[in-house]
């Protein structure tokens, strides 16, 4: 139960909400009770205050929902792994580099994929590709010649070819097996086309991941080759003269790994297959460790499969020390260490802003529960077992008998024995006996196991101006959860609990999981709304996979987008570089093979009919028309008052 302590600080919301647990340096609570962006850690100066991002969008008259991406924490990502693989790799005479590659599947958006080869470019930073269309992509846009280009995916002869332009124009693009027959159609075209390919050979590791995607490994994984296929691949390329080719060792245990051991047995057992086939004769120069560093969604630091039980340095250090132990144990050369770090480099730069638009609430109704003349025993019952109720009750015997009351009250309705009107005063008096109830149980150290479940029964149910199919796809298809919390007047106390629904016109599309007090609940405490005050949570965490993956449910299509640069010399920390428009409703119809043109005709006949009979005035004919093709141009979202 909520508790009934008036005092409140800001300490106490960011227990609540937990927001620098899961915030990675990143986010805070300021102490106006706003969510507070520090984009670049190394800059203490610069602090923005969400609400002057918000107030800005509105002004600029761009509609929520909003994506907003910091670009500055992109590029921040980028330079820390960089920079946290060059620091360990120098602390242990490691002998290798580190040639880091972005899978862009992650989030394959041009203006994320540009930030990151530009913040890489230093670094020589490279991108991964997993099917034709981001291979097209990375062509375009990797073009630093010592950064690498990394294959992955299953392929045609067009995507082996592709492969071989990007050789062609001088790049390192490695075309890595996932299956024996692949080798073969590459040696063919590559020796067609008279260009030498740079091969890996990905291996289905025996070494199992932690977490939601731990499938990635094992005997069962989709991708991979098993040991006689590698060896087969070794001795095949061999025998065609191309042993040289051969460069790469990949592996992928699976993303958001949980725990640190999944990944120090997957580098031991990558670095002995590395270490074989040198020994065999191939002078392998890279070994992929693929994906899986997580981050911390929840803010545990645990194994749970929103967390990961270890740091950035901790997981480097892993992959370092491990592959130069094993190597020096071996008696072969370091090779250098390539990551595809994908949701550790994007899911802190992208949130989703939605605004409050309604509430939906079990007792948001009353009727006058007054004494009428021949009313039935059962709204009697219930009336007087509101107001005899008082704390040194047997609380737990109220609860049953106005359970019970209410059952035999919906029965009644049905055999007709008591009005509709009798059945909606029992059900008002019921829930006036829970509010009092609960509020009768909040400071209570023991609540029974049939009560414990008031709270959420009485919680109100926010509707939201999104779409979570579109803007959280997983928190609906994997149970993953993202923090959830409101972007302003958290230094006042919670007094209400919340779960979230969006505007689909589907079940599913609700929000309720949060991290409330470091533990997961499916209400989210909450300061009560302002009236005619606009009211905005963020969703963040979204920047890995959540800006992709999202369908168009209803039809309702992508969000509009704001880009943040952090500027010091600025008033407010910041200035919006670049906005992009989501999906007009025309758009989407489009896309599902609609013609709006052509609808727009048919419809402007329709209403020119009704003229021509009398039934619409001319004048009114217009505005019908002009209104219903202004809706095709306009945002898929309900458009709140301004």
């Amino acid at each position: 139960m909520t508790t009934n302590n008036v005092e409140w600080s800001i300490d106490d919301a960011e227990r609540t909400y937990g927001v620098s647990s899961w915030g990675g340096g990143y986010f805070k609570i300021g102490e106006n009770g706003n969510i507070q962006v520090s984009p670049d850690p190394k800059n203490e100066n610069i602090k923005i205050d969400f609400k002057s991002v918000i107030d800005e969008i509105s002004l600029e008259g761009i509609q929520f929902p909003v994506v907003i991406r910091f670009h500055d924490i992109l590029r921040s990502q980028v330079v820390g792994i960089n920079e946290c693989f060059n620091k360990v790799i120098a602390e242990a005479n490691y002998k290798g580099q580190y040639n880091g590659v972005y899978p862009i599947k992650v989030n394959q958006t041009r203006e994320v994929v540009e930030e990151i080869v530009d913040a890489g470019a230093p670094y020589d930073y490279g991108l991964e590709a997993g099917s034709k269309s981001e291979l097209l992509a990375v062509l375009a846009y990797n073009t630093n010649a010592n950064s690498l280009t990394i294959l992955n995916g299953y392929k045609d002869e067009e995507f082996i070819r592709l492969s071989l332009l990007g050789r062609k124009l001088g790049r390192k693009v490695v075309v890595v097996i996932e299956k024996y027959s692949e080798l073969h159609l590459l040696i063919r075209i590559s020796k067609e086309l008279n260009i030498e390919p740079i091969i890996g050979l990905r291996s289905k590791m025996s070494a199992l991941g932690k977490g939601k995607w731990q499938g990635s490994s094992g005997d069962r994984a989709k991708f991979g080759l098993t040991i006689p296929e590698i060896i087969n691949s070794a001795k095949l390329l061999e025998k065609e003269g191309m042993a040289h080719t051969l460069k790469l060792l990949h592996f992928h245990i699976g993303s958001q790994l949980t725990d640190i051991r999944a990944i120090k047995d997957a580098v031991n057992e990558s670095a002995r297959i590395y270490a074989d086939l040198h020994k065999m004769g191939f002078a392998l120069e890279y070994v992929d460790v693929g994906g899986g560093l997580g981050i911390d969604y929840d803010g545990s630091k645990s194994t749970n499969d929103s967390s990961r039980n270890y740091s950035l340095n901790e997981y480097v250090a892993d992959v370092v020390y491990g592959m130069k132990e094993i190597c020096d144990l071996e008696g072969v050369p370091h090779p250098n260490l390539v990551t595809e770090s994908g949701r550790a480099i994007t899911a802190h730069h992208s949130c989703v802003v939605t605004e409050i638009v309604g509430e939906i609430k079990a007792d948001g109704a009353m009727l006058d529960t007054s004494v009428v003349e021949g009313e039935h025993i059962l709204l009697k019952n219930m009336r007087e077992l509101l107001h005899f109720l008082r704390p040194d009750q047997n609380l737990q015997e109220v609860y049953n008998d106005a359970c019970e009351w209410k059952e035999k009250a919906v029965s009644a309705f049905k055999l007709r024995v008591i009005s509709l009107e009798e059945l909606g005063k029992i059900e008002t008096l019921y829930w006036q006996i829970m509010r009092r109830l609960q509020v009768l149980y909040r400071d209570v150290e023991f609540v029974p196991e049939g009560l414990q479940h008031l709270d959420f029964s009485l919680s109100s149910q926010y509707l939201c101006n999104f779409s979570i199919f579109q803007s959280a796809a997983d928190t609906w298809a994997i149970d993953q959860l993202l923090p959830v919390v409101p972007l302003t007047g958290m230094n006042k106390r919670p007094d209400i609990n919340c779960s979230l629904v969006d505007i689909t016109c589907d079940s599913d599309g609700k929000i309720d999981q949060f991290i409330v007090d470091r533990q997961l609940q499916n209400i989210m405490p909450i300061a009560s709304l302002e009236p005619g005050q606009k009211a905005y949570l963020g969703l963040f965490l979204t920047g890995a996979y959540q800006d992709v993956m999202g369908d168009m449910h209803n039809l309702f299509g992508r969000v509009n987008e704001v880009h943040i640069f952090s500027d010091d010399d600025d008033p407010e920390d910041f200035y919006i570089e670049e906005f992009v428009a989501g999906s007009s409703v025309q758009d989407v119809l489009t896309i599902m093979q609609y013609n709006p043109s052509a609808m727009a005709v048919d419809v402007k006949r329709q209403i020119d009919k009704e003229v021509a009979n009398g039934q619409i005035p001319p004048r009114e004919g217009v505005k019908w028309t002009d209104f219903y093709e202004n809706c095709l141009k306009g945002y898929t979202y309900l458009k709140t008052a301004e």
